[in-house]
């Protein structure tokens, strides 16, 4: 990766060696219920409607006509070009709101073929490009460029063409901060890199309300593919010093707030903010030999379960029945691999195959995108999810309904939360503690099945992206801001 205020990329010079998530729409059921605000409602994200409409390019609309040096008249580049096309459609019109002046589009455009012989591409960034699967910012020429060849099929086969969108706009956000003069030398970069997620993310509601003139974006599975792409990029070692960008948590924190409060919020972005979002959160593992993972295993659930009576107590905690998820229970259904029953106050776990749920990622080195972020802590939180529903039920509070569901997540974030080593009264009560890409295991799961974001019955919300805020907002916010957005 080429460093330095040269060029910032948002994307990893080597996507080989990345683990990310896969964005599907939720498998299970969906549960009904009551709205709980304009921005908690479960049927809504962020104030919008959940859509399942068309998510991509708009059919019938011309191609942008910009000027891309190394442009292969490609799918690809015209995508890419429409995007950007788009993205700075939408800053002529946000750009005075926020700063002084007018705004100005980058200076150059740049494609290029990854795959292409030495010497035989175009320069990016006064660098060959040849080898180079990114995309990226260069503010020594004030220009924005893209890999047609490995980096942009591989993010469209993945996640769709949204996904390229949200890269150039995640890219675009760094020309904007250039250009305003929002981040200085003296900034870190991971404040860089947080700020132009948000602005992505801010870029990407203007989108789904219909704003654009080359794309469309629905609230669901369109919008669970945008976040994966953010999460496609994640810090997978923080102890790398190229390690700038953030875990998955973070990047999926700061996109949503862009799209859910706008490109204001994602000016506020400071180091102080980023660092009062990390809190507790390890950001170091024990030794470069530490891969943080710990296998499933009815020894490791029995650490767990005493843990969280430790973090979350109750007056009668749950029995923990490990030969199954099926306890025969009367008022609630089986969901596999864990489950709860209200009426014995009983949690089944069919070890096995939660602890298939919780096999790490493996990367082959023949994956330009790897299609998944797994690990141990994917299976401990569907744990977290069934205790927190005895916590629920001991409180009296509804089991079978859109805020069940929605409190179960966040309750879990609140325990995920107190696993941390590095707050010190948790360290002290806890048998085992959270590692770094813990949460973004959390996260990918809350993507795909959202699971651990269902009510008793297994049943999930809509929106993966309520699913994720409603895990934040437990870790962020602690229980008492659970109760009260949730009650």
């Amino acid at each position: 990766m080429m460093r330095g205020a040269r060029v910032r990329f948002g994307w990893s010079a080597s996507l080989l060696a990345l683990a990310v998530t896969t964005a599907l729409t939720s498998c299970g059921a969906v549960v009904t219920g009551s709205p709980v605000s304009i921005y908690d409602d479960p049927f809504t994200v962020a104030g919008l409607p959940v859509t399942d409409g068309p998510s991509g390019p708009r059919p019938g609309v011309s191609h942008a006509q910009l000027d891309v040096d190394g442009a292969a008249g490609t799918d690809v580049d015209l995508l890419a070009t429409d995007a950007v096309d788009d993205i700075q459609k939408f800053w002529r019109t946000t750009y005075s709101t926020l700063f002084r002046g007018s705004f100005q589009p980058v200076r150059s455009l740049v494609s290029w073929d990854a795959t292409a012989d030495a010497g035989e591409g175009p320069l990016f960034c006064r660098e060959p490009t040849d080898g180079l699967a990114n995309a990226g910012y260069c503010s020594l020429d004030d220009s924005i460029g893209w890999d047609r060849g490995l980096l942009m099929p591989a993010m469209i086969d993945a996640f769709g063409p949204m996904s390229v969108v949200m890269v150039l706009a995640h890219e675009y956000g760094h020309a904007v901060q250039t250009q305003s003069g929002l981040v200085g030398d003296d900034d870190p970069t991971i404040v860089a890199e947080q700020q132009a997620d948000c602005f992505a993310g801010a870029f990407m509601r203007h989108v789904a309300e219909g704003d654009s003139t080359h794309f469309t974006l629905n609230t669901s599975d369109g919008l669970n593919d945008v976040l994966a792409a953010t999460v496609a990029v994640r810090d997978v070692d923080p102890g790398d010093p190229d390690s700038v960008h953030g875990s998955a948590f973070e990047r999926v924190t700061a996109a949503q707030i862009g799209f859910t409060d706008g490109a204001g919020a994602c000016t506020r972005i400071d180091e102080k903010e980023v660092e009062s979002r990390r809190s507790t959160l390890p950001q170091q593992f024990d030794s470069p030999l530490d891969t943080g993972e710990l296998p499933v295993t009815q020894d490791s659930l029995e650490q767990f379960a005493a843990t969280f009576e430790q973090v979350m107590p109750t007056a009668d905690p749950p029995t923990i029945d490990y030969s199954g998820a099926d306890t025969g229970c009367a008022d609630a259904i089986t969901t596999e691999p864990v489950s709860y029953c209200p009426s014995t106050n009983t949690i089944g776990i069919s070890v096995d195959a939660l602890a298939d749920r919780g096999r790490p990622t493996e990367v082959s080195e023949d994956d330009i995108v790897p299609l998944d972020v797994t690990g141990d802590y994917g299976a401990y939180v569907l744990f977290v999810s069934r205790y927190v529903l005895a916590v629920q039920n001991e409180a009296g509070q509804g089991l079978t309904d859109a805020r069940a569901a929605l409190r179960s997540a966040c309750l879990s974030g609140v325990v995920t939360a107190a696993l941390s080593p590095s707050d010190t009264a948790a360290a002290q009560r806890s048998t085992v503690t959270l590692s770094p890409g813990d949460l973004d295991e959390a996260v990918s799961g809350l993507l795909s099945d959202g699971l651990a974001a269902s009510d008793v019955d297994g049943r999930t919300v809509p929106s993966g992206f309520a699913r994720v805020d409603a895990f934040r907002w437990g870790v962020l916010g602690g229980r008492e801001a659970c109760d009260g957005r949730y009650s």
